[in-house]
């Protein structure tokens, strides 16, 4: 389950801690990519794009993320329901940074992965 709450004694307000329990987890931040890269999305479309994630894990990260206003979630008066989600204008002031977060991955992951594998010969 996706981490909701911060519980930390001795800094019960601080914004880092709070804000990146929401949106550091394994899987906010790709709902949100996806959601830029292919606007307006229903579930299964999500599913679709992100094809590692479980059903429970996609609702519980849309439901983190519709909590602080970075997407937003449509409900059509369909039978069966129809459920859309779209980035809200605060999810799309995230997208830059993650932009930035992707291309610094995309451009030290190769020296990141040799790093683990000496890391590991040395300190087995």
């Amino acid at each position: 389950m996706l981490k909701t709450e911060v519980n930390d004694a001795l800094f019960p307000t601080c914004p880092i801690r709070n804000v990146l329990s929401r949106i550091g987890d394994k899987w906010s931040m790709l709902v949100l990519y996806t959601l830029e890269q292919h606007g307006v999305l229903r579930f299964n479309g999500l599913k679709l794009y992100i094809p590692d994630i479980s059903k429970k894990m996609l609702s519980a990260a849309l439901k983190v993320l519709e909590a602080d206003g970075l997407i937003s979630r449509k409900v059509y008066a369909e039978i069966p329901p129809k459920v859309e989600y779209t980035l809200t204008e605060r999810g799309q002031t995230l997208i830059p940074l993650i932009n930035n977060l992707i291309e610094w991955a995309s451009a030290n992951i190769t020296d990141i992965v040799e790093d683990r594998k000496n890391f590991l010969i040395h300190n087995s």
